[in-house]
């Protein structure tokens, strides 16, 4: 059985240990409160027009999402009605989780270490998706490549959105965290 108490995520770890000093000298940081550092991760999953015709195909993304994150996801609601759409207002419409602490360093580890190996043609993620303050989106087609997921049980293959936030104040120190922490980009 895992002891929780004296528990810290591999990822943690490396950061505490070699990720922090090897920023703090290739960035030239006088301060360490200004060494990046990971905020949080979000995770969203989006039903869409499947979520309009059948209202439980959202409560099994939540599900999945849970699942996935090991922490209750919420439900995403439509905000306003639309009729083209035949969306109504407060209308279950997909899910999101935010990781923060060590659930985020132990998503980060399954993502880049388990989950995108299983991607079929992988070749990397885009390392020109960061938004200029050092924030790093990405998505994947399948949420399926994750092993918590029970591929017998899976009526819906959902996308996923997966943004990972920074404390980096510009893109290049955003991406020298990340590759740190070995995502693998393929430019």
């Amino acid at each position: 059985m895992l002891d929780t108490a004296n528990y810290t995520p591999r990822l943690k770890d490396l950061y505490a240990s070699t990720i922090r000093g090897a920023m703090k000298e290739e960035f030239g940081y006088k301060n360490d409160m200004q060494i990046p550092r990971l905020d949080k991760i979000v995770l969203n999953i989006g039903c869409g027009a499947e979520a309009v015709r059948d209202s439980k195909k959202a409560k099994t993304a939540q599900e999945d999402l849970t699942t996935i994150a090991g922490q209750k996801a919420m439900t995403t609601r439509a905000k306003k009605s639309i009729a083209g759409f035949r969306v109504r207002e407060d209308m279950p419409l997909g899910a999101k989780v935010t990781l923060r602490g060590d659930r985020m360093f132990e998503f980060l580890d399954r993502l880049i270490t388990v989950a995108m190996p299983r991607i079929r043609d992988f070749r990397g993620v885009s390392g020109k998706s960061f938004d200029g303050r050092g924030n790093y989106a990405t998505g994947i087609k399948e949420h399926l490549i994750f092993p918590e997921i029970n591929f017998d049980k899976i009526d819906e293959n959902w996308g996923m959105d997966i943004v990972i936030c920074t404390t980096a104040n510009t893109d290049a120190e955003a991406k020298a965290l990340l590759k740190a922490f070995n995502m693998p980009f393929n430019s």
